[in-house]
């Protein structure tokens, strides 16, 4: 017997970035997508985009932390879901205040996992679906001053790669994305969180007016063409890494640790640190 086609996909963050462009290709592609977004001002202009595109999708209002906009999403019937939804906090690990801290999980690990975890056991009725996590390049490795949302990309990682697992005998798909840095304006906002902060300026270890996102950032149409391909199953690998010229890099900086002293470099500024206090915001990787 051939099986149907599971189409209908949910899609959490769909209101800018990432989220936005792969809910209107997959609605190109001809799933019922439907692109959440997090407050309601973000609906029409969402509606206006796909109109002006020419596509169909549904667009709701999902809080991925709020528990009724969870519940709601039950009755949607969902067969592929892609956790897109995510904030970066950017700053010091001994700086971000705790409100913050808890902000960057509730949205990036917590809320998404709560919402997989009704949807999943939806799809393992079916005995079919496709759960999709937008991780990062940084829930593998990490770079300064965003350790806080590397933190809780590992966080994606290990609950990703468990559920892979526990759910294999029932039939339902699990793969990450891992997206380095693009040039999306999501990297250099999160460096703009410290002005809101409600903390004692003066007890900073930084001055992050100083400071921008330490690396260079790529065009992201590979992440649009990969996030399309995964979450559509025309890819089938369970981890997908974009840019892939970062694939070597990102190997050798896990293996990089284990041959790594404590008093390596002590005293001094590393190059990755340095490099955020000399990097200017959106800067693309072809202008180094």
């Amino acid at each position: 017997m051939v099986r149907k086609q599971i189409k209908t996909i949910l899609i959490t963050g769909a209101g800018s970035r990432f989220g936005l462009e792969v809910a209107m290709r997959l609605a190109e592609k001809g799933f019922d997508v439907i692109a959440s977004v997090e407050i309601y001002a973000q609906v029409q202009a969402l509606k206006r985009e796909a109109a002006a595109r020419g596509v169909s999708l549904r667009v709701e209002k999902l809080d991925v932390t709020n528990d009724g906009d969870r519940k709601k999403a039950l009755g949607w019937d969902v067969e592929i879901l892609v956790n897109n939804a995510g904030v970066l906090e950017g700053g010091s690990v001994v700086d971000i205040p705790a409100a913050n801290m808890r902000r960057e999980f509730e949205v990036n690990v917590i809320g998404p996992l709560l919402l997989s975890q009704g949807i999943a056991k939806q799809m393992v009725k079916r005995g079919r679906g496709r759960i999709v996590w937008v991780s990062s390049r940084e829930g593998l490795n990490v770079n300064p001053f965003t350790g806080i949302y590397s933190a809780s990309k590992h966080a994606v990682e290990a609950i990703a790669e468990t559920m892979s697992l526990e759910l294999q005998e029932f039939g339902v798909e699990v793969a990450t994305i891992n997206p380095g840095p693009f040039l999306t304006g999501f990297n250099d906002r999160g460096f703009e969180t410290w002005k809101s902060w409600e903390d004692d300026p003066s007890e900073r270890l930084f001055d992050y007016s100083k400071l921008a996102f330490p690396r260079a950032q790529f065009d992201p149409e590979p992440v649009y063409a990969t996030m399309t391909a995964v979450a559509a199953g025309e890819i089938d690998t369970y981890r997908n890494l974009e840019p892939k010229s970062m694939i070597l890099e990102t190997k050798s900086n896990i293996e990089a640790v284990w041959d790594k002293k404590v008093k390596d470099g002590l005293g001094t500024r590393p190059p990755s640190v340095q490099k955020s206090f000399e990097m200017k915001p959106e800067t693309p990787i072809d202008k180094l």
